[in-house]
């Protein structure tokens, strides 16, 4: 007889459609394993292309009704969706913990982060949804230019920062008027499930945001039936340039657009006027926070010569003041043999460590913090995303050739730039080939009001606050021609 919870008893994360848990289907389980516990703690429904395809259905039913709604309805949903969130921080943070192995303190401040973010986008609406009446050469006619929403969006979402990732790809097109089918990461359904409850709990009309996640195995089929929908009108992707690729290509296929934001190899620049200092600080936090598992992570540190030997010992300090226990656990051992490879390659071809020696610890769970240096461009971690708390040290002779390096790569998502010169760390910031660089700070700097996205294998299109809102508007032209003017258009 199938049984309604995992073979031990264990909770079995559903397939919501309409605010309603589908039927469990036992022979399709998702085991969802915490690499910090080393267990299994729950498992998820895996979806097949059917039950994908009645779940968007949902939506754009729901869509067609949430489309005429004002403004005014929107902001204060999500204000109360931001309200929700932020009194289950706690529950939150422990899903967060149990799920992908993060710390509790970074479970919190995901959540917490992603309630500003709602509230930016809450706020923004009446602004982006702001038509115009631009002027026009045929006399007696008026254009009217109003902005509406693109229809049914698909959100598919990773797990690394499973709140702020997830909750702003629904947030955005919930704000412009959108319904969204989300199509949750298997490695952390609960947390994804949750956040849409918050939804629920707020007032969301039902199947406004409908959710599925599928397991490796059915997730080709089930995404692309997704894609394909006719309702399915944009695409919203965040993860790795791997699986990017194969989403863009599936979207072009069908005609979708897509919002991607994927991988990065972000660069910490130091320049000769650098407080060395305060710079090891910060490419070290920037490099092994969240046991390096963040699109934004300094990848690469690229150092002027006369500065390289005391960032390296100013690193030495900053890691064991920081991290003097590690840096945490990876999402999955396999993530962290993942890198320890890379790392093992590079130093057999060659390649020296500078701190730690890429090791993984006794039950293969996280990587040992690590800075490498020596690389050479046929090393796979030269082009590759480490993706774990370790780095690439370059030594460079001046700021030219600094920016020659971390412009040499496919990636463009963000950067850093280390000088108390400003006008010299501008000069540098403009030459970069990123969406965004900070300057005296740590990589992974975001804040909900400005724009976010990446350039070159990184992606394209932009998340946060109005610039996301705009994601997920289209514009819509309507004209007047006053019958008494006698006008023709080229007379």
């Amino acid at each position: 007889m199938p049984f309604l919870t995992g073979p031990n008893g264990e909770q079995v994360v559903p397939i919501r459609i309409n605010g309603i848990s589908e039927p469990l289907d036992a022979t399709r389980l998702i085991p969802v394993e915490s690499n910090g516990q080393d267990k299994i703690v729950h498992y998820a429904q895996s979806a097949t292309p059917e039950i994908a395809i009645k779940a968007v259905e949902a939506s754009h039913q729901a869509f067609l009704k949430w489309k005429n709604t004002s403004y005014v309805e929107r902001r204060d949903l999500l204000l109360r969706v931001a309200d929700v969130i932020e009194s289950w921080v706690d529950r939150f943070a422990q899903l967060q913990a149990e799920e992908t192995s993060s710390s509790l303190a970074w479970g919190r401040a995901n959540t917490l982060i992603l309630t500003r973010i709602i509230r930016e986008i809450a706020t923004s609406i009446s602004a982006a949804t702001t038509g115009e009446i631009p002027p026009l050469e045929l006399p007696g006619a008026l254009a009217l230019v109003y902005k509406e929403p693109v229809g049914t969006v698909l959100t598919i979402t990773p797990w690394n920062a499973g709140m702020i990732l997830c909750g702003r790809s629904l947030a955005a097109p919930v704000a412009a008027g959108c319904s969204v089918m989300l199509k949750a990461s298997e490695m952390c359904p609960q947390t994804h499930h949750t956040i849409v409850e918050a939804f629920e709990e707020a007032g969301m009309p039902k199947g406004l945001i409908n959710v599925v996640q599928a397991s490796r195995e059915d997730g080709p089929a089930t995404t692309e039936a997704l894609i394909a929908h006719r309702a399915v009108r944009k695409v919203a992707f965040t993860g790795s340039a791997a699986v990017g690729r194969i989403i863009g290509q599936t979207a072009s296929k069908y005609l979708k657009p897509v919002l991607m934001e994927l991988g990065g190899k972000a660069p910490a620049i130091v320049l000769k006027d650098a407080d060395v200092k305060l710079a090891a600080n910060k490419i070290v936090y920037g490099a092994f926070l969240h046991h390096g598992q963040i699109c934004m992570s300094t990848d690469r540190i690229v150092v002027v010569q006369e500065l390289a030997d005391e960032l390296i010992q100013e690193m030495k300090v900053a890691i064991k003041a920081q991290f003097p226990d590690g840096a945490g656990y990876a999402g999955s051992k396999r993530l962290a043999k993942r890198a320890h490879d890379l790392l093992q390659k590079a130093h057999a071809a060659g390649a020296r460590f500078v701190i730690g020696d890429g090791s993984l610890n006794a039950d293969g769970s996280s990587l040992t913090p690590t800075i490498i240096t020596d690389i050479k461009p046929t090393d796979e971690i030269f082009h590759e995303e480490i993706f774990s708390p370790a780095a690439i040290l370059t030594i460079v002779k001046d700021e030219a050739e600094a920016v020659l390096f971390a412009n040499d790569t496919l990636h463009g998502l963000n950067a850093s730039v280390h000088s108390r010169d400003i006008l010299a760390a501008i000069r540098v910031a403009k030459q970069i080939e990123a969406g965004q660089v900070h300057i005296g700070n740590i990589t992974e700097f975001d804040e909900p009001s400005v724009p976010f996205g990446g350039t070159k294998d990184s992606g394209w299109g932009r998340n946060n606050g109005k610039y996301a809102l705009n994601e997920f508007l289209m514009e819509k032209t309507i004209t007047i021609l006053d019958p008494a003017a006698d006008a023709h258009f080229g007379k």
